[in-house]
């Protein structure tokens, strides 16, 4: 039975957002939790980001601290393809868009996410074209036609999810991506993934220790009422 939502906020585009796709994964498959994903539009609109030289060097370097602390693959298509292609654009509002529309279909936003999060880290695919998002989905199982009809829908309405993300993370006092908030009666409390990267079980293991910890031990700091700074 369901006793807690984790909140997850993430951004397609995100590095650091892959890296934690494993403890995603193993808090998803949790029956206790239910997983409800928050689109931040990292690469949105004005911030969406041509493939340039300076790029790779930034992204570089997270990158390979990333495959070292998690073992995650990052291909030779992704270094050596995309990473050089300057044509290629990153945007994040299609793929977000993208999940929302998977979603609408039945299939868990956290699989489409992953489905994006390895077309674009391993494969070098540029998740921001719409014939990419289709063959995605069609990997998924999702039926061409309606994915394509939903995924326009979706594009629509992106912005409205993004800004409410944004909204909320600006209400819990979140910086940035990835980001998670554990929801149980009523409270909500900030789970920091860091420590966890590369043990998914211990990150679950831990995790459900939140869940049955007293209110008094929780370190609540935003309610439907108020926020307030976690206590040390």
């Amino acid at each position: 039975m369901v006793t807690a939502t984790l909140h997850y906020f993430y951004d397609p585009l995100c590095g650091w957002c892959y890296a934690a796709s494993p403890l995603l994964q193993a808090a998803a498959a949790q029956p206790q939790l239910a997983l409800h994903l928050h689109g931040g539009g990292m690469m949105s609109g004005a911030n969406r980001q041509p493939v340039t030289p300076a790029l790779r060097d930034y992204v570089m370097p997270h990158d390979q601290r990333i495959a070292r602390m998690t073992g995650l693959p990052f291909g030779e298509a992704y270094f050596e393809g995309l990473l050089r292609d300057h044509n290629a654009v990153f945007d994040s509002t299609p793929p977000t868009a993208a999940i929302l529309a998977a979603a609408q279909l039945g299939l868990p936003p956290l699989k489409m996410l992953s489905a994006l999060q390895q077309a674009h880290y391993q494969r070098g695919w540029q998740i921001a074209k719409t014939e990419v998002l289709q063959a995605l989905a069609e990997e998924q199982g999702l039926p061409a036609t309606a994915f394509a009809r939903e995924l326009e829908q979706q594009m629509e309405k992106v912005a409205a999810h993004i800004a409410d993300s944004r909204q909320l993370m600006q209400q819990a006092g979140l910086s940035g991506f990835p980001s998670l908030l554990l929801e149980q009666q009523g409270q909500w409390q900030r789970v920091d993934l860091s420590p966890w990267l590369g043990q998914p079980q211990a990150f679950v293991a831990a995790l459900l220790g939140e869940l049955v910890a007293t209110d008094e031990d929780a370190a609540v700091f935003c309610t439907p009422e108020s926020c307030t700074p976690p206590r040390a």
